[in-house]
């Protein structure tokens, strides 16, 4: 595999924005590592579609709330690539619980795919960047949980957790040529839901001056900013796509 494009490991990348973001980053000549939990086949089929685009890509599975997991995720990429410079922490999981019927168990693993993962995973990959002058953490909030979810408690916590890593990194590794930027997304139309979910997510376009859902690749061209050179003095930032919607 080819080790002189610069890597990017996308999280959660076999649907909806990490899928996107993995093939935006791919169009820009970055190799791509894509990450799932359970579903081999629709990593696979976006690694294949990486690869039309010219550039290698390898699929890395695993719960990113594992410790010996993301040890795995990183060991493969950094075996096959020998650098990751783009970190994308992507990969979540929205669980609805009311707060006083939240046990500790739940509450644990949670913070752990939702937060620990993007903490654990730059933690993993920081020093790469550092020695190479040159790297991107970027990570994901969501317009609800900055709000405040009701019911989600542990979810809110995380993604706060996240922006507040997320302003550490930027001044801390920032003169080090790493920067950090996590984005918000709105509503965002997603590649497949149960009907539930879907009806959930149409039924906040009225909250959308646009008049409309956004669509995964309008997040994921944020994220190839972020990635690219023109983006380098881009860091520290809460960036918001979302149609314009309150929040």
């Amino acid at each position: 595999m080819s080790k002189s494009r610069r890597t990017a490991l996308v999280t959660g990348s076999g649907r909806n924005i990490g899928r996107a973001a993995a093939l935006a980053l791919a169009a820009q000549g970055a190799n791509v590592v894509l990450n799932g939990s359970s579903n081999q086949a629709a990593c696979d089929a976006v690694a294949d579609e990486a690869r039309t685009l010219g550039v290698d890509a390898l699929v890395a599975m695993g719960n990113v709330g594992s410790l010996d997991d993301l040890a795995k995720i990183t060991d493969a990429a950094l075996s096959a690539f020998g650098r990751v410079d783009i970190l994308v922490n992507n990969a979540a999981v929205r669980p609805t619980s009311p707060f006083l019927e939240t046990d500790e168990d739940e509450w644990a693993r949670i913070l752990d795919i939702d937060f620990h993962s993007a903490r654990r995973l730059a933690k993993n990959l920081l020093p790469g960047m550092i020695e190479n002058g040159w790297g991107r953490i970027i990570n994901f909030a969501g317009m609800n949980a900055i709000h405040g979810y009701n019911g989600r408690a542990p979810v809110s916590v995380s993604k706060h957790a996240s922006w507040g890593l997320t302003k550490s990194l930027a001044k801390e590794f920032g003169a080090k040529g790493v920067t950090a930027n996590i984005i918000s997304p709105g509503p965002i139309r997603p590649d497949e839901a149960d009907p539930e979910m879907r009806a959930h997510i149409e039924g906040m376009v009225g909250r959308v001056p646009i008049g409309r859902l956004g669509e995964s690749e309008e997040v994921a061209a944020m994220v190839a900013l972020l990635a690219s050179d023109a983006g380098a003095f881009i860091n520290g930032q809460l960036l918001q796509v979302n149609g314009g919607a309150e929040t």
